[in-house]
């Protein structure tokens, strides 16, 4: 398990290099908000998928609270 943790923060790493890189010295702002929403979405999309859909067991294999899981479903339009 946790070998997908590490290979996960490597990606999200080598992305955020590339980006910065493409940005060329421009000014950048809300770079968290972001990468939250980058994702956030679609580990949202796949969970509720392999769940069918069932909030509840959505909620806890997140982690979450199930009203945090509905207002972030509804957030991404994903309800």
């Amino acid at each position: 398990m946790k070998d997908r943790k590490v290979l996960l923060s490597t990606h999200v790493k080598n992305s955020l290099e590339r980006y910065f890189h493409d940005l060329n010295g421009e000014k950048t702002t809300d770079v968290y908000d972001m990468v939250i929403s980058e994702v956030e979405r679609p580990l949202l999309e796949i969970v509720m998928r392999h769940v069918k859909s069932n909030q509840c067991r959505a909620a806890e294999m997140l982690g979450i609270n199930r009203n945090t899981l509905r207002k972030k479903l509804k957030q991404y339009k994903l309800n």
